[in-house]
């Protein structure tokens, strides 16, 4: 999907909502276990429950490859039934050297034919150019994370800011505003404006709204830009709102929610 399509997207649908389809095999409802793939009839009716509220799937991979090849399954049937409308994200955080990323780039763009992929930066150019290299396809790089565990590295001050700085700083100008995204956590709300200032054109996927207490409101206001600019992700929160056999009802419902106060955000944004 280009970058032109995704905001048209944003525009027509007057949200910047992702649907975190991080599906726990062990969370399904019991009455789905009885189906042939219990995870992808979970995940088909969280989809048709959503999708007119949101432009986006993110899919957490962790919660497929636990269960082997049959959750590798799930998660292609899953990838396949999402609409072509809607921005298709594989939360893989894949990084490693060139000839094993391109490989990654292959499974996640070629075989499961995802939109994007999220990647760690901590190799460097090379592990990271072989994603870059697809065209209508998104590198989605980890720039500044919502765990308590940034301040271990991201956070630490190198010679010139804060080490997440200069990740975002060099890798601006491996991609461009076609093709890179920076993941950015939503409880680092404090600090969007000064990312807003490294990378002002980018688009930032931005976990941690929800269950992980991050707020949409802080976000909104301090990172959107004039194309919006922002894929904000709600998983726990959208996807397990019911356990019964209405929970698809009532994630429509969350869903819903978010999408009407993302349209309000927007609309106080003069350039859209």
């Amino acid at each position: 999907m280009t970058r032109g399509t995704l905001i048209e997207q944003i525009l027509s649908k007057q949200n910047y909502l992702c649907v975190g389809l991080d599906t726990d095999p062990r969370k399904v409802p019991a009455f789905l276990k009885s189906f042939p793939d219990p995870v992808f009839e979970f995940n088909k009716r969280i989809i048709d429950a959503t999708r007119d509220h949101c432009v986006a799937y993110k899919i957490n991979t962790a919660f497929y490859e636990v269960s082997g090849a049959r959750g590798w399954e799930s998660m292609q049937k899953t990838a396949s039934y999402i609409p072509s409308t809607h921005f298709k994200i594989a939360d893989a955080k894949r990084g490693d050297i060139g000839n094993t990323s391109a490989l990654y780039a292959r499974a996640f763009f070629e075989t499961l034919s995802f939109d994007a992929v999220t990647v760690a930066p901590y190799m460097g150019e090379d592990s990271v150019r072989p994603f870059l290299e697809y065209n209508d396809k998104w590198t989605i790089l980890l720039g500044l994370t919502s765990n308590s565990g940034a301040t271990d590295f991201e956070l630490q001050t190198v010679e010139n800011g804060a080490l997440y700085e200069s990740v975002i700083r060099k890798a601006s100008q491996w991609g461009t505003t076609e093709n890179l995204m920076f993941v950015i956590g939503a409880t680092q709300a404090g600090l969007f404006t000064r990312i807003r200032e490294l990378a002002p054109d980018h688009f930032y996927l931005v976990p941690g709204i929800g269950a992980q207490g991050g707020s949409l409101k802080d976000i909104s206001g301090r990172a959107m830009n004039k194309d919006c600019g922002l894929l904000v992700n709600a998983s726990r929160a959208i996807i397990y709102a019911g356990s019964g056999e209405d929970f698809a009802e009532k994630a429509a419902v969350v869903a819903l929610d978010y999408a009407r106060e993302m349209a309000g955000f927007l609309k106080k944004n003069a350039s859209l």
